[in-house]
């Protein structure tokens, strides 16, 4: 089964803390339930490509794991050169039941079995019990990402690293 790669933007694409020059600003106008609201992110184009490097090399495929949920693919994608991508629903009407995040129940029913890595600045030892006791959820690893940095070279090392080892990498 061809692994995942699950990416969620804020906090992980769009750090929170000071940004170094590779980040550009940017002003995304969203509808939403409640209207329309205007976000500003901050994103690193080498983002795209670093990803991108990942799942060529591990054969893995790049889905969204955001509240950005479609939106990812209309502001996100574009900005730091990714395709479209698959969209895992999250949204926030998952009830928690062993103090995970609101998201991890979306991830648990869309792995269906195959084995994942989620990058992620939100998912603690809670998320980890819970996908462990969810029924079809197979082997994973979780990177928790720190928020004020995002997501770095390190991160994307530690995927490939556990991809190769676990022999769930199938690069070309």
């Amino acid at each position: 089964m061809r692994p995942l790669l699950l990416v969620d933007v804020d906090g992980v694409l769009n750090p929170l803390g000071p940004l170094s020059a590779d980040f550009r600003r940017y002003r995304c106008p969203l509808e939403g339930p409640l209207g329309s609201e205007v976000y500003t992110v901050h994103l690193n184009h080498r983002h795209g490509t670093r990803l991108l490097e990942l799942a060529l090399r591990t054969g893995a495929e790049l889905v969204w794991a955001t509240t950005w949920e479609e939106h990812a693919n209309e502001w996100i994608a574009p900005r730091i050169g990714l395709p479209r991508l698959p969209v895992i629903p999250v949204g926030t009407a998952h009830g928690t039941t062993r103090g995970e995040m609101f998201k991890t129940p979306g991830v648990a029913d869309y792995v269906a079995g195959r084995p994942f890595v989620w990058f992620d600045d939100m998912i603690h030892a809670a998320d980890d019990a819970y996908l462990r006791a969810h029924p079809g959820v197979g082997a994973f690893l979780l990177v928790q990402v720190d928020p004020r940095q995002g997501l770095d070279q390190r991160h994307l090392d530690l995927a490939a690293e556990w991809l190769t080892l676990s022999g769930f990498s199938q690069g070309r």
